[in-house]
């Protein structure tokens, strides 16, 4: 029987507790319940985002789970939790508390949910301790990476020796958006979601190829959410660059030779862009994701997949499950 798996999920602890109040600083999340089933996340006393229990209920997730066919998710932080900004220290006491909830989640649900943690990429010491203790203490799968880390790209590096240890312990790396470059240009029409969002994913993917990042450690195991922003679409853009300017070089092949093992969710809305990600990349580098529980997520879950109609009916199983536990190394 095929398993149905959803890559891209997002939880958070119901009883995050005020790190501002603890570190100091007005950048850090703040929950303010608004209901038994709702809440505010507050950063700098504005409203970021409003949430229901789907973000920390688990019986909740696995009620909307039965409704939408999907057999297991994917647990991953939400990105305004990363707090690169913060100090190192506090950053890695976020990051300890948001993957002993993980944890504690997939233990006591682990038919049903996979989890990946989160690391204060800021310091890279830091965050090889913590990867450490995820993978080898907790129990989860992977790690979940932004896309920057202060206006750092990820081929910034001081980040080499976090890459060298993923490559070296085989952890699955989800890289996801956040701090995105231009936010000043964006605030209208939640263009930061919509515009900001995939061009700040282009920008990590190619830093990795055009940096040097993934020739230096082919090993490496990453997945791009949202389809990958813009990359798979500029890929011969970056390649015809890595051709005509070749003083700018630092790897011996162009951007596209690196770019062929990436992985990519399927959260691009449309056939005729999946088809894109499949014939550049490969349909067994996708995987299905749907940014479930927030407003841009794909309903139900798959639609995109299923409404594909080049694709075989293997091709779709693939897609819809088995790939994603491929890449996470995850039983069925």
């Amino acid at each position: 029987m095929e398993v149905r798996v959803d890559f891209h999920t997002h939880i958070i602890p119901e009883d995050l507790p005020d790190f501002a109040q603890r570190f100091g600083g007005d950048r850090w999340p703040v929950m303010e319940r608004t209901c038994s089933c709702g809440a505010n996340i507050m950063v700098g006393g504005k409203l970021f985002r409003e949430i229901t229990d789907q973000c920390w209920d688990p019986k909740r997730r696995i009620e909307d789970m039965a409704r939408d066919g999907v057999d297991r998710q994917v647990l991953s932080p939400i990105p305004v939790t990363f707090s690169y900004w913060a100090p190192a220290e506090a950053a890695e006491a976020m990051a300890r508390l948001q993957n002993d909830f993980i944890a504690d989640t997939v233990r006591t649900y682990p038919d049903r949910f996979i989890g990946l943690g989160t690391v204060p990429l800021q310091d890279v010491e830091s965050s090889i301790r913590e990867m450490d203790r995820c993978i080898h203490e907790l129990g989860l799968t992977g790690i979940e990476i932004g896309t920057n880390v202060n206006g750092q790209n990820l081929d910034a590096p001081d980040l080499l020796p976090f890459f060298e240890m993923c490559e070296k312990w085989e952890v699955p790396l989800f890289v996801h958006p956040w701090e995105t470059l231009g936010r000043e240009r964006m605030p209208r029409h939640n263009f930061m979601y919509t515009v900001g969002m995939p061009s700040e994913t282009a920008l990590a993917a190619a830093s990795l190829t055009s940096g040097g990042v993934m020739e230096k450690f082919p090993g490496l195991k990453i997945c791009f959410a949202h389809g990958g922003g813009s990359f798979p679409y500029i890929l011969p853009r970056l390649d015809q660059g890595w051709s005509v300017w070749p003083h700018l070089r630092v790897t011996e092949q162009p951007p596209s030779y690196y770019a062929k093992n990436f992985y990519f969710d399927s959260l691009n809305y449309d056939p005729l862009n999946l088809m894109l990600l499949v014939e550049r990349f490969g349909h067994d580098k996708i995987v299905m994701g749907t940014d479930y529980p927030f407003l841009l997520q794909e309903i139900p879950p798959g639609k995109v997949i299923r409404a594909t109609a080049a694709l075989t009916e293997e091709q779709k199983q693939a897609m819809l499950g088995a790939n994603a536990l491929e890449f996470l190394k995850a039983t069925r």
